[in-house]
Formats: structure tokens, sequence, C-alpha cells
């Protein structure tokens, strides 16, 4: 049986990249956005099941991962589409917390991992230890 997560979407996630999707993409972007919160409330029947949830990090209380989703009514494939989440979710209070919802291209191409790692440093000192 899965335990069901609060999910926390951070202001800095909210602020400098979720306002761009929701332009970009309007009503499509809700109806995206609402079944991402519903996945991160059940991220623990995803990860190890698909590809779409990867794990980059497992302290002993906060996992790290990075997920992929696709935009409602396009035809790009989840990983395809390069849009991708950063979240932490927290073992010990059951919460996701979205730190990042963003397009490859946002975080710049050459070394996207790398790119997303050093704004989670700058922007959430809390799991610079952990990343």
């Amino acid at each position: 049986m899965s335990t069901s997560h609060a999910v926390v979407v951070e202001k800095y996630a909210e602020r400098h990249y979720i306002s761009r999707f929701k332009k970009k993409y309007k009503g499509a972007w809700d109806t995206t956005w609402r079944a991402i919160l519903e996945e991160f409330k059940r991220i623990d029947t995803l990860i190890g099941i698909n590809s779409f949830v990867e794990i980059i990090t497992d302290s002993a209380e906060i996992k790290i991962c990075k997920t992929e989703f696709r935009v409602a009514g396009t035809q790009e494939s989840r990983h395809a589409s390069g849009n991708r989440c950063i979240i932490a979710i927290h073992k010990n209070i059951t919460t996701v917390k979205v730190l990042l919802v963003y397009d490859k291209g946002d975080v710049g191409s050459n070394n996207e991992t790398a790119n997303w790692k050093a704004v989670i440093k700058e922007n959430y000192p809390d799991y610079c230890d952990i990343l």
C-alpha cells in the first residue's frame, strides 16, 4: 500500500519556471499540472516501476528525483518533450517538494544535470549537502 504525500510547490519553482508553462500552454497546462500533482501524491508507487522517475540521490531522510512529463494535448512522449521536474521527497514527513519544473532549454543544453544541480544548490541551500 502506498503512502499519500503532501505536495508543496516551492515559490522559486512557481515564479521562475511554472509561470512560463502557464503562459505557453494556457488551459492544457492546468490539466497537466493537476495530473503531475496527483502523481507526486503517490510518488512511491512510481519509483522503480517506470523510467520517468529517476532517483538522483537517496539520503536517510530525503530522495531527490528527476521526473519527466508531457503537456496534455501534445504528441511528444514524456522523454522527448524535454519537460522535467526536480522533486525532493521528504520521507519522514511524507512530503514531496517541487523544486524545479523546466524544459531542457531552460537550464542549458550542454550538461543538463550539472546545470539544474547548480540551480538547486544556489536557490535551495538545504539540499547542497546531498547533491
